[in-house]
């Protein structure tokens, strides 16, 4: 049977661990609502890069198509995940996801060339055997975000201008509510025509469309650069919000189970210290008998 003393101790260790969970849980919430807002500008972004889209492809000249390239076997995929732990099965989620869908989108014999962010997506996906082209660390903070689009977005330009890649794809987890997320594939090259159709035929939101005096490729290849970088962000500050909400999940779950242990280790110290107080009383009860206390009364 355990002393008084030894669950005192794990009393307050479990203690001190609590007060950690509930501080990571706190920091988490914080992030998440950090990065609610960096979705926000992303967004009205997002917005006006479309509306000058909309212009640009209704102002093109006469004759000029947007068609679909002919796609060959090379494939890039960038997998986001996570640098930190206690986030539950979020890299392994990712992971997996990505792994099925290269499996499918893939051509047999054709080259495969992954860039992984976040160092425990690297070890999920070579663990499932595949090879790892490049490596970036997953950002930590909002300000972090803009140097790894950078440099995801230079590491495609080089699959595409040495290695002839037209076909890249997104795989990162997207938060679709306050406690959950879902593995998400996205599409970012080729430009995907029925999309720019549906730019195209949008309403405009006023009754006249601007004109640009902008030569027409220029104009439309710099709009295509920003859409891609939109794109990138997105899938960065959706897979951070993911990793915080499976990070507070997994709070949530150890914060439950270190209150249950402490019920417990206070249960037994109550009762260790009612069975010590009671030893003590009989103790004193024979010792007063012993020297003959009883015959006094």
């Amino acid at each position: 049977m355990e002393t008084i003393e030894s669950l005192r101790a794990r009393i307050g260790t479990a203690e001190s661990l609590q007060s950690v969970v509930s501080t990571m849980k706190s920091l988490a919430a914080v992030s998440i609502q950090q990065l609610e807002g960096v979705v926000r500008s992303i967004d009205e972004y997002n917005r006006t890069v479309e509306l000058g889209m909309q212009v640009a492809l209704r102002n093109r000249p006469e004759g000029v198509q947007v068609t679909n390239p002919v796609l060959h076997d090379a494939l890039g995929a960038v997998v986001f995940g996570s640098d930190q732990g206690m986030c539950g099965q979020f890299n392994e989620d990712i992971a997996s996801h990505a792994i099925d869908d290269i499996e499918q989108v893939g051509v047999e014999g054709g080259e495969h060339a992954i860039l992984a962010v976040g160092a425990r997506t690297v070890v999920q996906l070579e663990t499932a055997g595949l090879t790892i082209d490049d490596y970036l660390g997953a950002p930590a903070s909002p300000g972090a975000i803009a140097p790894v689009v950078e440099q995801v977005a230079m590491q495609i330009e080089r699959w595409r201008a040495e290695r002839g890649f037209d076909r890249v794809f997104l795989y990162f987890n997207q938060r679709v509510s306050a406690g959950r997320y879902r593995p998400t594939t996205h599409r970012l090259l080729p430009i995907d025509r029925d999309w720019l159709d549906r730019i195209a035929n949008r309403r405009w939101p006023t009754k006249v469309l601007p004109q640009t005096g902008l030569a027409w490729r220029p104009l439309f290849s710099s709009l295509l650069q920003q859409h891609i970088l939109v794109v990138l962000y997105q899938s960065v500050v959706h897979s951070m919000m993911s990793e915080q909400t499976a990070r507070m999940q997994s709070m949530q779950a150890a914060e439950q189970n270190i209150e249950e242990r402490l019920e417990e280790l206070r249960a037994s110290f109550r009762q260790t210290r009612q069975t010590s107080i009671t030893s003590e009383l009989l103790d004193i009860v024979s010792g007063f008998e012993a020297i003959g206390g009883s015959d006094d009364f």
